[in-house]
């Protein structure tokens, strides 16, 4: 079986990590359905954020698929991650300041 790879792994390696990253994605996929239904029941904007995040999550892993697939260039790859990285530490960020002071504290 002869996968179109990108140049800088074997086919061995390449079906490996299109298994992981097909059970990855669609682990993040059932993650980011259950956050969908979250934020439409909570309707807050910490929910959103962190929907969203999750969202991103499922886009590092297509964008993993279509590079080992050789359909996404290594350095398009690094680029998209990187950023999708920091995008996705802002907004979990950004989640947990807006709920830090509505916490109720129980003594």
């Amino acid at each position: 079986m002869s996968l179109p790879t990108g140049n800088w792994l074997g086919t061995g390696e390449a079906l490996a990590l299109l298994v992981v990253l097909g059970l990855t994605t669609l682990g993040t996929l059932s993650l980011f359905a259950i956050a969908i239904a979250a934020a439409r029941r909570r309707r807050s904007r910490p929910y959103v954020l962190l929907t969203v995040a999750i969202g991103l999550l499922v886009a590092r892993s297509i964008v993993g698929i279509g590079t080992v697939l050789g359909r996404v260039p290594m350095v398009v790859h690094h680029l998209i991650e990187h950023t999708t990285d920091f995008a996705i530490a802002v907004l979990i960020l950004s989640a947990a300041y807006l709920v830090t002071g509505r916490a109720t504290t129980t003594r």
